[in-house]
């Protein structure tokens, strides 16, 4: 039996249809705001949980009567009366517990010395800071008296996929809140300063702009991906790929403020290493470039416990990959200190697994805190033993032990020392603990020479007194 074209081609249109319904899922539109391809939905179940954040900070500033000289405001530059001067930001955040629990960045309100909040509901809540990190640009907020306010509900962000549609909402340029969409267009982002330093970043399209920062990423079900903290762009605009910090690692920043912490503790590595490039990889007989080799591990790192050495290329951690060194800080950061996180990797060519415990920094050797006496030269000077946790706190890239400067006595500070300081030697005199510090000032001479470590490099103080 013959039949028209017409007739052929609405069977194969059925066929399309019905194939297509069975492979996906959602397989059919469920409302009319799906038919319309709308995010009204989404939007209305997310914004009441986007708030805006006015933050104000005083800050001391030098005023000179000839800044604005051309030849003077160099001569004189330093000097001039100080007064303070009241720094405004403007940004977002979003509401995690019912509780008035809100996560925004730290570059938002992390330093505020007053904060105001102004709910999508116009309501406005007074806000203190309960935890804030400049390494990972988060800060954890409470509101003043606030309860049974909207929550966004956090995902799992590592089940989050290139491609997936999300939405950026904040108040950008302070004209009250938007929507902005786009899709996830990359994973795994760690090439990316933001905050203090290098983080681990979900990207997106998604237009971030001025004010935006804070704000919430959410997925088609409302929950809340990651936090909006920054853009690459090079014409200083929107038109550019955003980043956000992923939702597991604002899980671990809400508990720790939650149980009462002011400041975040990462679990501990102890270890150094790299990215495994294409050269590396060669070198080290693997396929493909993956993974991060360890080139030091700390005598009391949980890898080295675990059994890893340097030269072992580390490929996942909780059964993630990791590629970068700020992957594997990410991945520890989100994970739980006191659990066990298993790792694998590669060792003479053949792949190993084990496991490896979640430890704070250690406080070994015990800091031992020293306040040169006041009738020595560095009086007033305040210095502890270097220890995994100081290095930490004080972001001491490299070193593992020494005696670092807390605070500058009057004379330290004057010839040029500075807190956060290692010191080394002090007139050839070998400081590696504080005692030796105590020993190495109470002599009587009037020639100094203070060696120490900053910032990676060695330097060398010498005055007379």
């Amino acid at each position: 039996m013959s039949r028209s074209p017409a007739a052929i081609a609405a069977i194969a249109l059925s066929i399309m249809v019905a194939t297509v319904a069975w492979s996906q899922t959602p397989q059919v539109p469920a409302s009319q705001a799906q038919i319309q391809l709308s995010f009204a939905p989404v939007v209305k179940r997310a914004t009441p949980a986007v708030v805006n954040i006015y933050a104000k900070k005083v800050v001391a500033t030098r005023v000179s009567p000839f800044a604005n000289d051309p030849f003077f405001g160099n001569l004189f530059r330093g000097q001039g009366q100080v007064v303070p001067r009241v720094q405004n930001s403007l940004g977002s955040g979003v509401i995690v517990s019912p509780d008035g629990i809100v996560v925004s960045n730290y570059h938002v309100a992390g330093d505020a010395d007053a904060i105001r909040v102004v709910l999508h509901d116009r309501r406005e809540f007074d806000a203190r800071v309960l935890m804030a990190d400049e390494q990972a640009d988060l800060a954890v907020l409470k509101l003043e008296g606030a309860q049974d306010l909207p929550a966004l509900p956090l995902r799992d962000s590592d089940e989050v996929e290139v491609g997936d549609l999300v939405l950026a909402i904040g108040n950008p340029f302070g004209i009250g809140q938007t929507v902005t969409s786009g899709i996830v267009s990359g994973l795994a982002r760690s090439g990316v300063t933001a905050g203090d330093g290098r983080g681990y970043f979900i990207q997106t399209d998604a237009a971030i702009n001025p004010g935006n920062s804070g704000g919430a990423l959410v997925d088609m079900q409302g929950r809340l991906v990651g936090i909006n903290t920054a853009i690459l762009t090079r014409s200083g605009g929107s038109n550019g790929v955003g980043f956000a910090i992923p939702a597991n690692l604002v899980k671990r920043f809400v508990a720790q403020a939650k149980a009462g912490r002011e400041r975040f503790v990462r679990p501990w590595a102890g270890v150094s290493g790299q990215s495994v490039d294409a050269a590396l990889a060669e070198g080290l007989g693997m396929g493909l470039p993956r993974g991060v080799v360890l080139s030091e591990l700390h005598p009391q790192s949980p890898f080295a416990k675990a059994g890893l050495a340097a030269g072992d290329v580390v490929l996942t951690l909780g059964g993630m990959p990791v590629n970068s060194p700020q992957e594997m800080l990410f991945r520890m950061s989100a994970a739980v200190i006191g659990d066990k996180l298993s790792v694998r990797y590669l060792r003479d060519g053949r792949e190993r697994t084990t496991r490896v415990a979640l430890i704070a920094p250690p406080e070994i050797p015990p800091r031992a805190p020293v306040t040169v006496p006041g009738d020595r030269i560095l009086r007033g000077l305040r210095a502890v033993n270097v220890n995994p946790a100081v290095a930490t706190e004080y972001r001491l890239e490299g070193v593992t032990s020494g005696v670092m400067v807390v605070k500058t006595g009057p004379v330290a500070a004057q010839v040029g020392l500075r807190p956060g300081d290692v010191l080394r030697r002090i007139n050839g005199i070998e400081i590696a603990t504080t005692r030796d510090l105590l020993r190495a000032t109470e002599f009587d001479t009037r020639s100094w020479a203070l060696e120490f470590e900053r910032g990676g490099k060695q330097r060398v103080l010498r005055f007379r007194v």
